[in-house]
């Protein structure tokens, strides 16, 4: 994120609209985290620290709601940087498709197309989590 940060100071004079800002900062962090998310040649594991509530035992809400994440989180990091940007944009940041149009700098139909792939290879992703190992599907 420095990084990022410190790219947008250097990239600063090379903005023409300042009304445009927030969407240029945006397209300079996507490419940079696409760059990093190329560069990286595996998956790296994530350590993720719970609250250690030793007096109470997890409920069973609690305690599916930890399955279901640790299932998106694996899904998620199966996916493309590109497919990860668009889903990213748009569920947790709240991004219109014109708006991630912008930011992406490519066109409207493309983040469209984008998202709808990037939302099935993330739901096969995680059904090819949950099937047991050594079950696979065959054709007759």
């Amino acid at each position: 994120m420095q990084q990022t940060l410190i790219a947008i100071w250097n990239e600063l004079p090379r903005l023409r609209d300042p009304d445009r800002f927030e969407a240029w900062s945006y397209r300079v962090v996507v490419r940079a985290s696409t760059a990093e998310a190329r560069r990286s040649t595996r998956a790296r594991s994530t350590l993720r620290l719970l609250p250690d509530d030793a007096d109470r035992t997890p409920g069973p809400d609690e305690v599916g709601a930890v399955a279901e994440r640790d299932r998106l989180d694996r899904g998620f990091r199966r996916l493309t940087a590109d497919q990860r940007a668009v889903l990213v944009l748009h569920h947790y940041l709240g991004q219109t498709p014109v708006e991630m149009a912008d930011i992406l700098g490519i066109p409207v139909g493309t983040v469209g197309s984008r998202l709808h792939y990037a939302a099935r290879a993330l739901r096969a992703a995680i059904e090819a989590d949950e099937r047991p190992a050594g079950a696979e599907e065959r054709t007759a």
